[in-house]
């Protein structure tokens, strides 16, 4: 039963981790250039 504990707690951590270095880089990464801000188009 530990085992079982211990390989899901490393997998979720794990998934959160990557998903969480993955939106980083998509931000702040070289294809943020690419991607449109929203609230700038819509400006007053």
């Amino acid at each position: 039963m530990k085992i079982t504990s211990y390989f899901f707690n490393i997998l979720i951590t794990s998934l959160i981790i990557s998903m969480t270095l993955h939106s980083i880089y998509t931000g702040f990464g070289p294809e943020a250039k690419k991607l449109r801000d929203p609230f700038q188009e819509h400006e007053d």
